[in-house]
């Protein structure tokens, strides 16, 4: 399996685990914008490309395809999935497997109103949300909504500018300052639990086969720090509900929360996310569902393989690289 790995960034150590469990042989080519990426430094063969939104990004990618023999792409970015998505069909035609949603399902991920107004046509619990000044105001103003709130980004990856906003005056300060934000139910109080899981759809069977759910200790910008694992046939059942209504291809990584007896989808990222690390590490392998799915076979589901209680710590590390080496 030649697996390239676009928008490779500071994804190291995921790089480190994805050479652990692919087969002799199998080489990894990692890709960036920039030649300071450290990811790329951890790559069987590296590459230095476009930006995502130059006109001759995608001719780049299938010209590094087709020299290495790729077989399968990924992204660790957001705004790149709907890139890989449109483009799925070119790439196959190379022979490389595109592990992306399908494009509808890209759009909804990457736009989390648009996703928000979904998730309630179908009945999914996801926090309450509003796309704009006004419509968060007029919520407040009848009772529908209560200060405070949480902003964040609609379109985008990385968390930021998200942070909670305490009365009416600062909610209009950031809404004219991004009117890109939403405002979103503040999900805290007693009882109240931040959650993450890792999932993976079969690419063959279009099928949920695994999923790896952790409590967040500890978060950053961007994701989760610290987490640890835990089981519940409750919130498994809440997954495969909300598979249900999407096209996924591969890793996702979807956010919760557990409020009042209840499981709430906060939103979904149809890539490997960056706390994958925590399920590889308790002994949940995408990478070798990813070569089963190359083979052409589907994967069984089997989940809850992992012991409950197992705790991530993720912690900084450097690259260092002399001028030569420094790619050009």
């Amino acid at each position: 399996m030649n697996i390239l790995m676009c928008s490779a960034g500071r994804r190291c150590e995921l790089i480190k685990c994805i050479r652990a469990s692919m087969s002799t042989g199998s080489i990894i080519v990692a890709a960036d914008n920039s030649p300071y990426a450290p990811a790329l430094y951890m790559a069987d063969c590296a590459y230095t490309v476009p930006r995502i939104d130059d006109p001759s990004y995608i001719a780049t990618l299938l010209q590094i395809c087709q020299k290495e023999k790729i077989d399968v792409i990924t992204t660790f970015i957001d705004p790149e999935i709907m890139l890989l998505a449109e483009n799925r069909e070119r790439f196959a035609a190379l022979g490389a497997l595109v592990l992306t949603p399908s494009t509808k399902t890209a759009a909804l991920c990457f736009d989390k109103y648009q996703m928000f107004r979904f998730l309630r046509e179908k009945g999914i619990r996801t926090p309450e949300t509003w796309g704009s000044y006004q419509e968060a105001e007029n919520a407040i103003h009848t009772g529908a909504a209560a200060l405070p709130v949480f902003v964040k980004p609609r379109t985008g990856s990385g968390s930021v500018g998200a942070k909670r906003i305490e009365d009416l005056g600062s909610l209009k300060a950031a809404f004219e300052d991004n009117p890109t934000l939403i405002a979103q139910e503040l999900m805290t109080g007693e009882g109240c639990v931040d959650l993450d899981a890792d999932i993976y759809v079969d690419a063959v069977s279009g099928e949920i086969v695994s999923a790896f759910t952790k409590r967040k200790l500890a978060t950053t910008i961007g994701g989760a720090n610290k987490t640890v694992s835990f089981q519940d046939e409750k919130l498994l059942s809440f997954i495969r509900e909300i598979c249900g209504f999407f096209e996924f291809c591969g890793p996702i990584d979807a956010d919760f929360f557990f409020k009042n007896g209840c499981y709430y989808l906060s939103e979904i990222n149809p890539r490997f996310g960056g706390a994958y690390l925590h399920a590889y590490g308790a002994g949940v392998d995408f990478i070798q569902m990813i070569e089963q799915n190359l083979k052409g076979k589907a994967n069984k589901p089997v989940f809850n393989n992992y012991e409950e209680g197992v705790v991530m710590m993720m912690y900084d590390s450097v690259v260092i690289a002399k001028p030569e080496q420094i790619l050009r």
